[in-house]
This record gives structure tokens, C-alpha cells and sequence, in this order.
């Protein structure tokens, strides 16, 4: 008799054990189901609507997040350079390239939960689209790196790994179905200190 009660109790454990830590891991992973890859950007369209995945939904629930409607913008992250390596805080890169026509777009580095790093010297940590400086042809390069650099650059000092959130505001190209298409920065690592 007590062997069956101890079997019957080691079922209960491993069940709601099991059941709570898959929950755990599908409510903490950042990607979702129906994610747009562009480069080393990723991106989920639906995220702020009704048709966003259960798994979002209960995310954004918990987290207390507040995510972009389709028609007020889309967040891309990127956790991998272009070559695929993982972005970490001690290297320098380089973010080159165009973006798609938006009313406005912010740059940040973050941590993997997609929290800014903190800022240093009571700023923003990120750059956003009024402050860029370009080249002639509309193009941008960006440095990211834990030392100052002139330009355009991103601060990421510390220890760690990184993300990077590309926000995209009122962007008419991501609303179609061609948004796969779309054109963004390329991530390059320069050295790592």
C-alpha cells in the first residue's frame, strides 16, 4: 500500500513539475512562433495583436509589456552579428547600412530580456533616427562599442552578452507581405577588448 501511494505521489511531482517548468521555459524565451528574419534581425509582427500566439499573450501578461500594434511599428532584435556570433558587451561592431522608409526608428543595446543596458552619465543608452549622421546616399554606420568612438556610437560597456533592439515607428514597407524583403543593417564585429 505504501508503495502505491509513493508511486502515485512521485507521478503527482513529475506531472506538476514537469508541466510547471515547461511553462517556465516556454513564458521565458524571447522568440516567438511566427518570427520575420531579416539578416541578423528578428522580428514578430504579430506580437501586438489579437492573433499573437498564446505563449506572447501570457508573456506579455506577466511582464506587464506593452507591445506595438502592427500599424504603430515593429521591434527587431538582433543577438548575433551577421556572422552568427553572439553579441557581446566587451566587443566593438560596426551596424552599417540603409533602413525602409519610417516616420522614426530607435537603436538601443540590451540585456537578454530586452531591457536597455543602463545608461551612462544620465543619457539614453540608444541613438534614435534625429540624431544619426549620415552619408550622401542615406546610409548609416554605427559603432557599438564599450569606448567612445566620433559618429555614431553605442555605448555597451561591461561583461556579458547583448541584444540589439531596432524599432521601427510607422514604417509603411513592414506592413505587407513583402516585408521579408525588407533592407536592414548589417552587424560587423571590429575587435573585442
Amino acid at each position: 500500500m505504501m508503495r502505491l501511494v509513493s508511486s502515485v505521489g512521485l507521478v503527482f511531482i513529475l506531472a506538476i513539475g514537469g508541466g510547471a517548468a515547461s511553462v517556465h521555459v516556454a513564458l521565458d524565451r524571447l522568440a516567438g512562433f511566427d518570427g520575420l528574419t531579416v539578416g541578423p534581425w528578428i522580428a514578430f509582427p504579430n506580437r501586438g495583436t489579437p492573433g499573437a500566439d498564446p505563449y506572447s499573450k501570457a508573456r506579455f501578461s506577466r511582464n506587464a509589456e506593452l507591445p506595438l500594434g502592427k500599424a504603430e511599428g515593429l521591434a527587431f532584435l538582433a543577438a548575433a552579428d551577421s556572422a552568427g556570433e553572439p553579441l557581446r558587451r566587451a566587443c566593438s561592431y560596426r551596424i552599417e547600412g540603409r533602413l525602409p522608409a519610417a516616420r522614426f526608428w530607435t537603436l538601443y543595446p540590451s540585456d537578454a530580456q530586452a531591457r536597455p543596458l543602463p545608461a551612462q552619465k544620465l543619457r539614453w543608452p540608444g541613438l534614435h533616427s534625429m540624431q544619426v549622421l549620415r552619408r550622401a546616399d542615406n546610409s548609416f554606420e554605427i559603432v557599438a562599442s564599450p569606448a567612445p568612438h566620433p559618429g555614431n556610437w553605442l555605448s555597451t560597456g561591461g561583461a556579458g552578452t547583448m541584444n540589439l533592439v531596432l524599432t521601427l515607428y510607422d514604417a509603411p514597407a513592414l506592413g505587407n507581405p513583402d516585408a521579408a524583403e525588407v533592407e536592414l543593417p548589417l552587424i560587423y564585429r571590429t575587435g573585442c577588448e
